[in-house]
């Protein structure tokens, strides 16, 4: 979210109760645990097996580490908020199955609708073909260019986004739908297998978002914040092995920070990513009722 978002409103949206939380990393605080997460080293047990060039999504295995990186690099543009116009208001948009099989976030795609303030919204994670424009149409924005640097008439956004798609799962690119009108654009990813791990004391199942807000008609109300906590609650209950979500907006975007305060989440850390000065913010399970 972004240097003009409306949501340093510090009014919070309704969400559900969340579950006892027994096993590790229940408690708040931050420790350093310096073993790989056992599903890294599972990772990369397979891609050893499967050194034969087998293609996962038409990109190699090996291009899911070159996605994270590519991520990291673009990390200044992650929590912004931009003034393109989205669909019109009432266009039908539902969401995606998720793959078969696996998968490291719990099939995003299955989440499903949740009852906001603001209306009904869902995560649809992304499809190219149907949603390229208009994502870069948001990224061309100005407001957004500066931080996410994807703008411009070549193919930066499409590459973004493909890396993503192409890759292993660690990272799901999605639409954010408010009473059927595409409104953000998501990143639900493994903070524990990001680069961002590098830079803070990661546990395992650590869930990151990034999010962008693209019509000008949807900023000075507080909407960043009630999709936040959203957007959030969906992650603690969809995926009950993850005890926080994580993000990190630049430090420069205070907007952004305060949203992200009165969505439920707490400062961590100031960390020195590659290309901006992050505020760590925490959203911790243990703490999901009080704050």
């Amino acid at each position: 979210m972004p240097p003009t978002d409306a949501s340093t409103d510090a009014g919070t949206a309704p969400y559900t109760t969340a579950g006892s939380d027994t096993g590790p990393g229940a408690d708040t605080e931050d420790t350093l645990d310096l073993r790989l997460p056992d599903e890294l080293l599972a990772f990369f047990a397979e891609k050893a097996e499967g050194a034969k060039g087998e293609v996962v999504g038409g990109a190699k295995a090996e291009a899911a580490g070159g996605a994270a990186e590519r991520a990291e690099r673009n990390g200044g543009g992650r929590n912004t908020v931009g003034t393109a116009q989205a669909s019109a208001p009432g266009t039908a948009w539902p969401a995606p199955v998720a793959p078969a099989g696996d998968d490291l976030l719990d099939r995003v795609g299955d989440w499903g609708p949740t009852a906001t303030a603001a209306g009904v919204f869902h995560l649809a994670p992304v499809h190219l073909d149907r949603d390229l424009p208009l994502i870069s149409r948001w990224m061309n924005d100005p407001a957004v260019a500066a931080f996410w640097e994807l703008s411009g008439p070549g193919t930066a956004t499409e590459d973004h986004l493909r890396a993503q798609l192409g890759g292993d799962g660690r990272s799901v690119p999605c639409l954010g739908v408010l009473d059927g009108t595409p409104m953000s654009y998501w990143e639900i990813y493994r903070a524990d297998l990001d680069p961002l791990a590098r830079h803070y004391p990661a546990r395992l199942h650590d869930t990151g978002i990034h999010l962008l807000i693209g019509g000008v008609a949807n900023r000075g109300r507080g909407l960043g914040t009630t999709l936040l906590r959203a957007v959030s609650d969906l992650v603690l209950d969809r995926r009950p092995s993850c005890a926080r979500v994580i993000a990190e907006p630049d430090l420069r975007n205070i907007p952004s920070v305060s949203a992200f305060l009165s969505a439920g989440f707490r400062f961590s850390a100031e960390v020195e990513l590659l290309d901006k000065k992050a505020a760590l913010m925490v959203r911790d399970r243990a703490l999901r009722d009080l704050l």
